[in-house]
């Protein structure tokens, strides 16, 4: 049975925290504020393969309130995810995203975490795509970063 997820996240640019995107760190100001590396790229990848398989987000897998995951790389969780789903016998297919941001410019760095999340999850067929919101809203202000993803898996 094929089955498709979709994964929403969003996270805060606040000072002195690296911002991180798809396993690459990108060289800007401000990063992103959260419990883990706060890389929302791959938060949303990971709901939405979780979202696929009929499990609970990533909240309930890697919950804020548990100190032995804090600052954890967003790649360790998407490889279980992958892991999870393998124990349950869920082929991933493919997925695919869009980070919203009106900076820094996120565009030359689409190839290094197209591969870091392929390698993550055991997959070739990853799509990111990097988009502005055109100035409105909290990420046309520049306070924050919101990512979009989709994902096919098999049964």
């Amino acid at each position: 049975m094929i089955a498709t997820g979709i994964g929403y996240d969003v996270h805060r640019l606040v000072m002195g925290r690296p911002l991180i995107l798809g396993g690459v760190r990108i060289e800007f100001s401000l990063g992103l504020e959260g419990h883990s590396d706060a890389d929302v790229l791959c938060h949303a990848i990971a709901d939405a393969l979780l979202g696929a398989a009929g499990e609970p987000d990533i909240g309930h897998m890697f919950p804020n309130t548990d100190p032995s995951i804090r600052g954890i790389s967003s790649l360790e969780i998407l490889r279980k995810v992958r892991c999870r789903l393998e124990e349950l016998s869920v082929t991933i297919h493919n997925v695919d995203a869009t980070l919203i941001a009106e900076e820094p410019k996120i565009s030359p760095h689409l190839p290094a975490m197209k591969e870091n999340i392929g390698l993550a999850l055991g997959i070739s067929r990853v799509g990111i795509k990097a988009t502005t919101n055109e100035g409105m809203g909290f990420p046309g202000r520049g306070e924050g970063i919101a990512a979009l993803a989709s994902a096919c898996v098999d049964f």
